[in-house]
């Protein structure tokens, strides 16, 4: 099995920012794609962005230019770093691997979520 654990949620004021961490382990033979999702209360769980193994990124219109996600293969770890933050992007985040488990089965996991709050 493959577990996601994220961190770095928390309250902030609009216009500040806050770095999300994502950490995978279990049995992991490859992860191909990482990624941040959110869902705010009422809405439906939406793509912030994804990066691949090999660094390919693609953000939401919504944040681009102020949201910026990185990935560091060796700890299977990605971060988000969100920057200038509105209170429309207040929400839950989630993060999500893609990749190939030691028995060369393909997974598709998600991680508990962490609550991020902007105030205005």
């Amino acid at each position: 099995q493959v577990q996601l654990v994220e961190s770095g949620g928390g309250l902030v004021q609009a216009g500040g920012s806050l770095r999300l961490s994502c950490a995978a382990s279990g049995s992991i033979f490859s992860i191909i794609s990482m990624g941040w999702y959110r869902q705010a209360p009422g809405k439906q769980r939406e793509l912030v962005a994804t990066i691949t193994n090999g660094l390919s990124t693609v953000y939401a219109d919504s944040v681009k230019g102020r949201f910026a996600i990185s990935r560091d293969n060796a700890k299977n770890t990605v971060y988000l770093q969100m920057n200038s933050l509105k209170p429309e992007d207040g929400a839950v985040y989630y993060c999500n691997a893609d990749g190939i488990d030691m028995k060369r089965i393909m997974f598709h996991t998600w991680g508990q979520g962490t609550q991020v709050t902007v105030s205005s």
